[in-house]
């Protein structure tokens, strides 16, 4: 019985980048880019090692806690001209020291491709170990008609510009079949490549030998290289993304928004200038279930009101409140109480919580949340605030039998 062949996914994610700073640390569907690419190198089955090589301490940190080892990138490998070549040959020979042992097929995985999958990334390792490619790449079929415009030439002096002419890349414009009628064409979608680790060294290069498509669902391609992109791909992610709730395996704390989480972010206000606010029951017992359960709580607030103290104190959880920066208030309370963030569960509904969601592991949205919110975070209740939407999620952390507790007293009133 001969061993499982080596098949090493290496992710470059340098520190700088000019189109998007901090590009591969960027969240989308709630998970930095690089973390995405990692996940999706782990889910595959024929993927043995994950490496990301940077040169960058967050991105390294990001890195371990996602399940990747990582690699150093020298400076000289780390700049804009540097190939993405010398940075997986680079980890080839790491790997190789650290483990004691030969890579058999290397693959190419680029974490600005945010919808890639582990599918995606079997196919083209399957393609080398199993069908005898050199190499392989995603692709997307095609059926666009590409242009270019025809090189003018130059007028004799005096005489009029020649007319703008374009010219058919791939057909023949006088001549325009129905798209049923043609053959596919593919485009390299930059997401994974894959290379037979013994020819990548010799050529230094991906495309050598006999270079084998592994086509891909047209839909899942973009590539993020400015904020554009990545403003698309924030969006496309609660389409695109499989559904995703967190157990209690997976969180050790759950940090709440008030306004907005906990309540449906009205405010009746009597002639005196006193504030009433409507709460969920079914909140308060998935609150004190989560307690019960040795889960940390804190309430965090930006506002300084009588009324969130109050339900803190009903509900018997921390409360930091009349914070200017909620994220660097959680840092602290993450720190104090030795919490890894990617650890916590952050519930909010406005984009003052985006900061904390860049910060957590589990940023959640609840139903009602903008749409700036819903995009960045994780996981989205399917409930409103106010309306429950903390019960829902005691209910994913602790399970199915809580949503069997008594809920028919929808809200109860908390006053200044």
């Amino acid at each position: 019985m001969t061993d499982r062949p080596t098949v090493l996914a290496v992710i470059p994610a340098r520190g700088g980048s000019k189109g998007v700073p901090a590009k591969n640390l960027a969240p989308v569907g709630g998970v930095p880019l690089v973390a995405r690419a990692i996940r999706a190198c782990r889910g595959a089955r024929l993927v043995t090692d994950v490496a990301v090589s940077t040169d960058d301490p967050a991105i390294a940190e990001t890195a371990r806690a996602a399940g990747a080892e990582t690699v150093r990138r020298p400076a000289e490998l780390s700049g804009d001209t540097a190939t993405s070549e010398s940075a997986v040959l680079h980890a080839m020979d790491a790997f190789t020291a650290v483990h004691g042992r030969a890579v058999d097929v290397v693959l190419l995985v680029q974490c600005t491709s945010p919808f890639l999958t582990p599918a995606d990334i079997d196919g083209v390792a399957a393609e080398i170990l199993r069908r005898g490619a050199d190499t392989a790449l995603t692709a997307a079929p095609s059926h666009g008609f590409l242009w270019k415009p025809a090189t003018p030439a130059t007028p004799a002096p005096g005489a009029a510009p020649t007319p703008a002419h374009a010219l058919g890349v791939n057909h023949d414009k006088a001549h325009r079949p129905r798209r049923q009628d043609r053959e596919p064409e593919y485009l390299e979608t930059g997401a994974v490549y894959g290379m037979d680790a013994r020819g990548f060294r010799e050529h230094g290069h991906r495309f050598f030998g006999r270079t084998a498509l592994v086509v891909t669902d047209p839909a899942r391609v973009l590539e993020i290289d400015d904020p554009h992109d990545l403003a698309r791909a924030r969006a496309l992610a609660p389409l695109l993304d499989a559904p995703a709730t967190p157990t209690a395996e997976d969180v050790d704390a759950v940090v709440l928004d008030f306004d907005g989480t906990q309540t449906d972010d009205r405010v009746l206000v009597d002639a005196e200038g006193h504030e009433f606010v409507a709460v969920h029951r079914g909140d308060g017992l998935g609150v004190a279930a989560l307690r019960r359960a040795g889960l940390k709580l804190l309430i965090l607030s930006t506002e300084r009101n009588p009324v969130v103290a109050a339900r803190a104190r009903k509900l018997g959880v921390p409360v930091l409140h009349g914070v200017d920066r909620k994220d660097l208030a959680l840092k602290q309370w993450c720190d104090d109480h030795a919490l890894d963030p990617q650890r916590v569960l952050y519930a909010g509904n406005d984009v003052n919580d985006l900061p904390c969601f860049g910060l957590v592991g589990w940023p959640v949205a609840v139903a009602s949340a903008h749409d700036a919110v819903r995009a960045a975070a994780r996981a989205v209740t399917d409930t409103p605030g106010g309306a429950g939407a903390i019960r829902e999620i005691a209910a994913w952390l602790l399970g199915p039998e809580l949503r069997t507790l008594p809920t028919a007293q929808a809200t109860s009133h908390a006053t200044t």
